[in-house]
């Protein structure tokens, strides 16, 4: 499929202030407002909750605290089993700083406010933890004493012969690192408008919210509430102010304010406030890494042995141990690495439980895998880029099995770093470095090679349970979406698509595929990316995260579009006296091969199926409606010896940074950022580029300006004072861009994700970027945020 640029479809509404957000909507009449109560506390007892007051308060219809949670919420079933109850509220106790323990219903704001510092909440202090290195050790706070420890999943994988290799080894090649917790930020804070109604038989739940999907979350949230799918309803609006994975965590606030409404009986509408939202919504896990390398004499990786220590805060909030496991089955990377060790733990502390966040579980691990890259081509003499090459997964090799599983289904890794060495002049670059140092500036260059996973196959969070105790016939896998297409009398075709969009431009190449597929004008396809449970159909795995829309969703387009494009064919050969084998569509008709002005136009071989189903050959279905799911095989639960394929797609980046520190003042100025890419066929050009602009831009804040830091007590010390999200002056270093194709062959247009990659592959390109600049202090950069306070610790100690 030929890539193109275009207009996108969404953007008219959104530039003159007409996009559907949930605060710009009133769907459902009657609304009150809610504002929640939350801990000042890391951690305590509640001894006791006094409500009375804020019930008491002129305006106030509901107020509901642990009590009412306890009396009609069960706990989130878990990802794992684990003896840990999570609700929506603390109930016998608080675990962290923001943490929600009452809800006051009202009519207004305001009111609600006001009335919620009328809550008496008792506390009795316990110890805190909130460094996951600390909250393993023997005598640390426990957060839940029925788990009697605070590792909350440890799992100890081993492929191939590790020991042997390592024994055998001609270097041995180790390092720690850490990466740190950063928000998402988006715009739009979470949203919820929820109406609980007893009915005569059994309760029924509506509820509108800016949720982005997995849609497995919705069983969890049901699971909770003691409902079935089907008495929960639960609507999406067609735009959402951007989630980069974190609006997954809505859903306990979902089913806490659904019991708010309940207790009001009105419907009831919660919109977060950023402090909330910086707070207590959710962020990517900060991560302890142990990395060890063996190494043979010709400077090839035999062995890697990986402890991961996840700190996942308060409670393992389901999707969560997502982050340890998503990138499972491309662990080794880019690398021909044959034997691997893996110890996984997650582990809770004192902190806001995590989640989703752009590129989750790939920022963690390329951390610490490329810089170990870059330590281990010192320790065996070789150029950085040399020596990843010499490791690099041959072309021929594809696909090829990792492993721990994953299917790499196509790639040329080679082509794509030829492309990084001759757009970046890779040696004349290194040279004019080599002449600023020696006049004693701070210059270096960084880069970095990473495996991009798209297509989610949910089957890996399967590994946190050991392969025993997982039950036999009951796996979880899969990779499917599903599509609804329709064809209306005058030949226009409506798409209902599932994957909840956050700005991505799902419509745009919607329209694309479709329009192209059916050979008719791009304003004849109307996509329509509203979700409504009860009327739009969904899978388990249905939503907008791990760069499903481009493999999956378009695949499921293409098989939707080509079998209404059948029945059109069939319905024009009644019409032009052939078969249908000898017709193709192009440019709104159904016309012969070979004898192009015979034909019929689209419109009118639709109107035959919806005008005159009589005519039509017996077995023929009268209808232009298609309801299709793409169910990838490759996709299939973790195996008995704990291999998964934990993407059904696997793309390649190659980046490359280089930086300027000032002497005096420690600034890091980017000077360069050169960065290639392999995502599959490229479905459009702009909206590619742009997800690759977005996602670096999205990792430079971790990388150089955000950390959700906390005191040793638990206080979160960030706020929006010192929170630096990058603005559009710190976005905009000079970037080239690049790319080639090696199309999936397991996707219906060869295409394979690429909103994550650069999120991955920036941060630790950087930090390589930064350590090369100042190598001849002799320190390492083994953690992020890296800005001029920490390269000061590093250079002057003593200061």
């Amino acid at each position: 499929m030929t890539s193109t640029a275009m207009s996108r479809l969404e953007d008219a509404n959104l530039v003159t202030g007409k996009g559907s957000f949930l605060d710009d909507l009133d769907p459902i009449p009657g609304t009150l407002v809610a504002a929640i109560v939350r801990s000042p506390n890391a951690h305590a007892k509640i001894t006791s909750v006094d409500l009375q007051r804020a019930r008491n308060h002129p305006g106030v219809a509901a107020v509901i605290g642990p009590e009412e949670v306890l009396a009609a919420l069960k706990p989130f079933p878990l990802s794992l089993r684990a003896p840990m109850d999570y609700y929506p509220t603390g109930t016998d106790k608080v675990r962290y700083v923001g943490e929600p323990v009452a809800v006051v219903v009202a009519t207004d704001r305001y009111t609600a406010e006001d009335a919620g510092d009328l809550v008496d909440i008792s506390y009795e202090l316990e110890p805190v933890v909130v460094d996951a290195m600390k909250a393993i050790t023997p005598n640390s706070p426990l957060l839940h004493e029925r788990s009697k420890t605070n590792v909350a999943s440890d799992r100890t994988f081993n492929f191939g012969e590790v020991d042997e290799a390592f024994a055998d080894a001609a270097h041995v090649v180790e390092g720690e690192y850490y990466f740190p917790r950063y928000s998402s930020t988006p715009m739009e804070c979470y949203n919820v408008v929820a109406n609980w109604v007893d009915g005569p038989q059994r309760p029924e739940v509506t509820v509108w919210s800016n949720f982005h999907g997995p849609f497995s979350m919705v069983p969890v949230l049901c699971g909770a509430m003691g409902l079935t799918t089907s008495q929960l309803r639960l609507h999406v609006p067609a735009d959402n102010g951007g989630s980069f994975g974190i609006k997954a965590g809505i859903y306990p606030y979902i089913a806490l304010m659904a019991l708010a409404s309940r207790h009001a009986g009105r419907p009831v509408r919660w919109s977060e406030d950023r402090s909330e939202h910086l707070l207590a919504s959710s962020a990517g896990s900060d991560r302890h890494m142990k990395v060890r390398t063996a190494i043979d004499a010709a400077g090839i990786i035999q062995a890697i042995d990986i402890d991961f220590v996840e700190n996942v805060g308060a409670y393992l909030r389901p999707p969560e141990p997502a982050t340890l496991y998503r990138c499972f089955g491309n662990m080794t990377g880019a690398y021909g690495i044959e034997h691997v060790r893996l110890r996984s733990r997650a582990v809770v502390t004192n902190k806001c439980p995590t989640g989703l966040n752009r590129g989750f579980g790939g920022q963690q691990l390329y951390f610490a895998l490329e810089r170990i890259m870059d330590k281990a081509a010192k320790a065996v003499g070789l150029d950085r880029l040399e020596f990843r090459k010499r490791n690099l997964i041959g072309a021929e090799s594809f696909p090829y099995a990792t492993p721990t599983g994953g299917i790499y289904d196509s790639g040329n890794y080679q082509k794509v770093v030829e492309h990084l060495e001759d757009n970046s002049d890779y040696q004349a670059l290194l040279a004019r470095q080599a002449e600023a140092r020696a006049r004693g500036e701070l210059v270096g260059t960084g880069v970095a090679l990473i495996v991009e996973p798209s297509g989610t196959n949910i089957g890996y969070v399967g590994l946190a349970t050991p392969a025993e105790n997982r039950p036999p016939g009951r796996g979880k896998s899969g990779s499917t979406e599903h599509v609804h297409l329709s064809v209306d009398p005058q030949g226009n075709v409506g798409i209902t698509l599932g994957t909840v969009p956050q700005g991505q431009g799902h419509a745009t190449v919607a329209r694309q595929v479709v329009a192209r597929e059916l050979g008719l004008p791009e304003e004849q396809v109307v996509p329509t990316v509203v979700m409504d449970t009860a009327t739009t159909a969904w899978t388990i795995t249905s939503g907008s995260y791990s760069s499903r829309f481009s493999p999956l969703l378009t695949s499921a387009l293409v098989d939707g579009a080509r079998e209404i494009g059948e029945r059109i064919k069939r319905a024009a050969a009644l019409m032009l006296d052939t078969t249908a084998d000898l017709l193709e569509l192009h440019q709104g008709t159904v016309r012969v091969k070979g004898d192009p002005e015979k034909s019929v136009s689209f419109k009118h071989a639709a109107g035959l199926i919806h005008w005159d189903p009589g005519r039509l050959p017996g077995g023929e279905e009268a209808t232009l409606e298609v309801n299709v799911a793409f169910t990838p095989p490759q996709a299939q639960a973790p195996s008995r010896t704990d291999q998964v394929n934990s993407s059904l797609c696997y793309g390649f980046v190659a980046d490359l940074v280089s930086v300027r520190i000032d002497p005096e003042t420690l600034e890091i100025t980017i000077d360069d950022v050169v960065s290639v890419h392999d995502a599959g066929t490229i479905l459009n050009e702009q909206l590619f580029t742009g997800q690759v602009h977005g996602a670096m831009v999205q990792a430079l804040g971790g990388a150089m300006y955000e950390e959700m830091s906390y005191s040793d007590s638990g206080q979160p010390v960030s706020t929006f004072m010192d929170y630096l999200v990058p603005t559009s002056a710190e976005s905009m270093f000079p970037f080239r861009m690049d790319h080639i194709e090696t199309p999936s062959p397991l996707t219906r247009l060869g295409a394979k994700g690429a909103g994550e990659g650069a999120s991955m592959s920036f941060p630790v390109a950087l930090a390589n970027a930064v350590e090369d600049a100042i190598s001849e202090h002799g320190v390492e950069i083994n953690s992020l945020p890296v800005h001029p306070s920490v390269l000061h610790d590093l250079l002057y100690p003593n200061d």
